[in-house]
């Protein structure tokens, strides 16, 4: 089960989000002759199947790749989960799938409040500027449930929280032409933060 072509993301921000999933069967020859999904904002509450956002009802089709979510408009910076269950072409229905989820990331032009975050530029001489370090210190009263964050870069970027570096991706935040558009990316920072003491840095290049 994949949304936007990930299992469990965080951050997505397509309107509408895209569902898939695959057909998995003992019988030889099994094909999809229909589907239902149903979507929560509570994992309890779409394991009952009771107050949910949306349940597309049996829908004759055999689509499985990129099905639309087709309920209520998202809320930025939150957690959906979702289930699948299909029928045959004899009819007879599967059991639901396990429960996934997808993370909204920042929906609407104004969900971003961030500052620009730089050096200043020098003209000391005609070297090249070495990259710019950035680090901040910061305290977390309690324990943390849940931490999201949000980046993006007038060029390359990498990130450390208390000495750990922020995901596993290179070149962040992508190739675009900026003066146009900027991709951001999320991170689950949760696990990162601890009561007491913080610290984030960061490391720009060109």
């Amino acid at each position: 089960m994949r949304v936007e072509y990930l299992t469990n993301p965080v951050g997505i921000d397509a309107a509408p989000p895209r569902l898939s999933w695959r057909l998995e069967s003992t019988t030889r020859n099994t094909v999809q002759a229909a589907y239902q999904l149903q979507v929560a904002t509570s994992e309890a509450d779409l394991g009952r199947g009771t107050d949910l956002l949306w349940d597309s009802g049996k829908v004759s089709s055999d689509a499985s790749l990129y099905v639309d979510y087709r309920g209520p408009a998202l809320v930025s910076r939150t957690r959906y989960y979702w289930r699948v269950r299909v029928w045959d072409a004899t009819g007879r229905a599967s059991p639901w799938s396990a429960i996934a989820y997808w993370e909204t990331g920042l929906l609407r032009p104004d969900d971003w409040t961030a500052k620009w975050i730089g050096s200043a530029p020098s003209a000391a001489d005609s070297l090249p500027s070495p990259s710019p370090l950035l680090r901040r210190a910061f305290r977390v009263a309690s324990a943390v449930a849940a931490a999201r964050l949000y980046v993006t870069s007038l060029g390359l970027y990498e990130l450390q929280l208390n000495g750990r570096r922020v995901g596993d991706q290179l070149f962040t935040p992508g190739w675009t032409s900026y003066h146009r558009r900027l991709q951001y990316q999320t991170y689950d920072v949760t696990a990162l933060l601890r009561p007491g003491e913080n610290a984030i840095g960061a490391m720009l290049g060109d």
